[in-house]
């Protein structure tokens, strides 16, 4: 269902190949029609369990944090806990740039394998370390691959899932880091007691979980195609219309029926390669408001979740008293509340909208934070009203945090959008998710009842988000990824 349409030098865009034509294409508009299907239950499964690892290596490393400290196994400090963490961030951050930008350029299927077994390779090395700076660098590799996998992952699943419901699959998948942090608080519980294997070795056996679950999920990932929207843009239009066509007959041998026809049609001036000028000044240019609005969206979150997780086994500890084995038992009633989060609020960003309920779940975080920091500072709480507390504020706030991730990887063009991703992941991770670790990490060093600045500094910022959103925010729901954003090549 593609038309060539032959153009002269006059008339060539700036960008374009000569060996390239301009082409009109309906693929967009046939992929937003298609029902759901097994077809979209896998690309849910295979890329969306990056979340999950994610959520699994941040609450593995908080359960642990205090166990680390023990002479019996790597007798680190608690500032040496939080560089550890930051040296996680870095590494995603990092991570986010370099394989956003080979994700744009080569494609998501190539660059999402790459990344999961650079994963792989760091969590597994993370199990064998032996001493403080060989698990720092681990981390650091470990943290490039989850990094890589933002940018490719987020890309392919909103180009490969209908218009009507990107909302609430992006924000079940995003929310899905919580179904890994519940199973890592669970994990705690098990290899942290001391009664299943020796401490020594239950927190090796930890970071041993992502490593196996990742190389099983890289088996079913090679299921899953490459981006047609991608395809068409880079020039490869016989592969992009083999592509859509299998995924028609899968939906139809799956129950769909008949698709009846596409509506709308897009022309592109494809080209194998768009560079940096190009793609930062479309982010910094015609699409600056946007750029800024993703910024604080994304820091906002980074730094409210950053700074409670990875430093959550030491408030209990010291502020509360909790034995190192029990840590999980706290934790994992805050990962099944992020995680319900989504899942329940989800289809609102479809129907009641993407402004108004981005606002309200960013306000609404904002406001709690700080009555909960209040509530710290006062002595009114005690460690099961401040697990309660913290189970209430992500019920929403794991929506919200989803949503900067929805809305960074919807409202810019196509072919910028893996390193749009990358480039305010990594802007808002700078600032949240590597400066929150540390910040508290020297708070609890100097007493932990000093936590509460950095709770009351998330709480401002959040609220500082939900006013950006209101103002500067894009209607997305139920539209195609091109009306939303034109596409460079359009």
């Amino acid at each position: 269902m593609l038309r060539l349409v032959p153009i002269g030098p006059a008339t060539l865009a700036p960008w374009t190949s000569p060996a390239m034509p301009e082409i009109e294409t309906d693929i967009p508009a046939r992929l937003d029609r298609l029902p759901w299907s097994r077809f979209h239950l896998l690309i849910v499964v295979a890329l969306g369990i990056t979340w999950v690892l994610d959520g699994l290596e941040v609450t593995i490393v908080g359960s642990i944090g205090p166990m680390l400290q023990s002479k019996s196994t790597l007798g680190v400090s608690p500032q040496d806990i939080g560089t550890m963490a930051s040296a996680y961030v870095a590494g995603a951050v990092a991570g986010a740039l370099l394989f956003g930008w080979l994700t744009d350029r080569f494609g998501r299927r190539l660059v999402f394998n790459i990344t999961l077994g650079v994963y792989v390779a760091g969590v597994i090395g993370s199990a064998c370390s032996w001493d403080f700076l060989s698990l720092t660098c681990f981390r650091v590799l470990t943290g490039l691959g989850i990094g890589g996998e933002y940018a490719a992952i987020n890309s392919a699943i909103d180009e490969l899932i209908p218009a009507r419901l990107r909302g609430r699959i992006d924000l079940i998948v995003n929310g899905s880091y919580w179904g890994g942090a519940a199973v890592g608080a669970a994990a705690s519980l098990l290899l942290l007691s001391g009664d299943v294997v020796a401490p020594d070795i239950g927190w090796r056996l930890g970071f041993g979980v992502g490593g196996v679950l990742g190389l099983g999920v890289l088996v079913l990932r090679r299921f899953v195609p490459e981006s047609p929207r991608w395809l068409v843009t880079h020039g490869r239009i016989d592969e992009a219309e083999k592509t859509v066509a299998d995924v028609e007959q899968k939906v139809k041998e799956s129950g769909g029926g008949d698709l009846g026809p596409a509506c709308g049609k897009l022309k592109v001036h494809p080209r194998r390669v768009f560079g940096f000028g190009m793609i930062f000044k479309s982010m910094l240019g015609p699409n600056k408001s946007r750029s800024f609005l993703a910024f604080m969206l994304m820091a906002a979150q980074a730094f409210l979740f950053n700074a409670v997780f990875f430093t959550y086994g030491l408030v209990l500890t010291k502020a509360y008293h909790v034995p190192v084995k029990d840590i999980g038992i706290y934790v994992l009633p805050l990962a099944i509340g992020s995680l319900l989060g989504p899942i329940c609020l989800g289809h609102l960003f479809d129907t009641v909208g993407r402004r108004k309920m981005i606002a309200g779940t960013y306000g609404v975080s904002g406001v709690l934070m700080a009555i909960t920091g209040w509530a710290f500072h006062a002595g009114l709480l005690d460690a099961f009203t401040q697990t309660a507390c913290w189970m209430a504020i992500f019920f929403v706030a794991s929506a919200a945090a989803s949503s900067a991730y929805l809305t960074a990887s919807e409202i810019f063009p196509l072919e910028t959008r893996a390193l749009a991703i990358a480039t305010f992941y990594a802007l808002g991770t700078l600032v949240g998710g590597m400066g929150a670790p540390y910040l508290f990490g020297r708070l609890i060093g100097a007493g932990v009842s000093n936590v509460v600045w950095g709770y009351e500094v998330a709480a401002v910022l959040m609220v500082m988000a939900a006013v950006t959103e209101a103002k500067l925010g894009i209607d997305a729901e139920g539209k195609s990824l091109e009306s939303i954003a034109q596409p460079l090549s359009g």
